[in-house]
């Protein structure tokens, strides 16, 4: 027979909420998923958080386990190597996390998705009542079970054109940065994982809770931007030329930065230029360098109060009304509804 804590608990239950507040006997057991090539720091940090609930409520109310396809060590990103302590199919889970993987290219993805057809199969003949969580670029193996057809997604913006053309079954929205359904749940970004084990523990726990957590854990307050800035400082990969490409644009006035121009200075052609920026970010050599550029005003636009017409003149656009535009075409937005929207206040 439940007690009254019980039945109070279960009155709060909503259905049409992503998690339930269902009070449990036993924990709600999250399957942190390994995969060949996946990023594993977000799962240790989404565990350190539900465990930091776990204290917070003083009760189990969570139980995080390692799992892969198989019960063998998975090499991970850097050659980290994990064992999972159980199977997707053995571990009788609640929920299962997918992380991202490290790629620089949509073509790196692809190969990570080749590469993973196994674990994709497990988790497409997971349970329908397990609920399937993912983040970063892990949301291109949760779209590939086929749990995302009918459903609301979003996903790191480099890749919507990608998702949308390969998984239109799913509703692709890449301007949120985090979408919840009775079932799934994605978000985009590398620190995904802490809007999910935030959308979680507020649900489960409390808010009250959660922003006990964020004091005692020092928490970084996911910043918000627009869809496409969120994965600027991404773009900055460990590839040499492209991270010089990335600060040779910031460094120059806009109305100088040219495709010759640019390729003359790295010792290259235009064409080479064009085929490593789009195998890398998958966007043309062009739009590239404007979004730098207006990377820079959107920085600016939430960190100071500095009008738009004197960061134009800052930043070296042509006109104030060709970076207004610019501004507009890409985001939907004029500076001032982008600083009202998501400048600090």
């Amino acid at each position: 027979m439940c007690n009254v804590l019980d039945l109070l608990n279960m009155a709060k239950t909503d259905i049409n909420q992503s998690f339930s507040d269902m009070a449990r006997i036993s924990p709600f057991r999250i399957g942190l998923l390994l995969y060949r090539n996946c990023m594993p720091a977000g799962l240790f940090a989404f565990s350190d958080l539900v465990h930091a609930a776990n204290r917070r409520a003083g009760r189990h109310i969570f139980e995080p386990i390692f799992v892969a396809a198989r019960a063998e060590e998975i090499k991970c990103a850097h050659n980290q190597v994990l064992k999972p302590a159980d199977t997707v199919f053995d571990a009788a889970l609640d929920a299962i996390l997918i992380p991202g993987c490290w790629a620089e290219s949509i073509a790196q993805i692809e190969e990570v998705l080749v590469e993973n057809a196994e674990v994709i199969n497990a988790l497409r003949t997971l349970n329908k009542s397990v609920m399937m969580w993912s983040y970063c670029t892990g949301v291109c193996l949760m779209a590939a079970t086929g749990r995302l057809n009918g459903q609301k997604a979003t996903v790191t913006w480099w890749l919507s054109d990608m998702m949308r053309k390969q998984y239109p079954a799913a509703s692709w929205l890449s301007e949120r940065t985090s979408i919840f359904n009775l079932r799934t749940a994605t978000a985009s970004g590398v620190n995904g994982y802490q809007l999910l084990a935030q959308e979680l523990i507020e649900k489960q726990v409390s808010k009250e809770a959660y922003r006990d957590l964020t004091k005692l854990m020092v928490l970084p307050r996911p910043e918000r931007t627009h869809h496409a800035f969120q994965a600027m400082n991404l773009i900055e990969q460990p590839d040499a030329f492209l991270r010089k490409l990335y600060l040779l644009t910031e460094g120059m006035p806009a109305s100088e930065v040219t495709v010759r121009r640019l390729a003359d200075q790295l010792g290259t052609t235009e064409r080479t230029l064009a085929r490593k920026v789009g195998a890398a970010v998958g966007l043309p050599v062009a739009a590239y360098l404007r979004r730098i550029k207006l990377n820079q005003v959107s920085e600016r636009l939430i960190l100071t109060s500095t009008p738009a017409n004197t960061i134009s003149i800052a930043l070296g656009f042509s006109s104030d009304s060709s970076m207004r535009r610019m501004f507009k075409d890409l985001t939907g937005l004029t500076p001032a509804e982008y600083r009202q929207a998501y400048g600090r206040p």
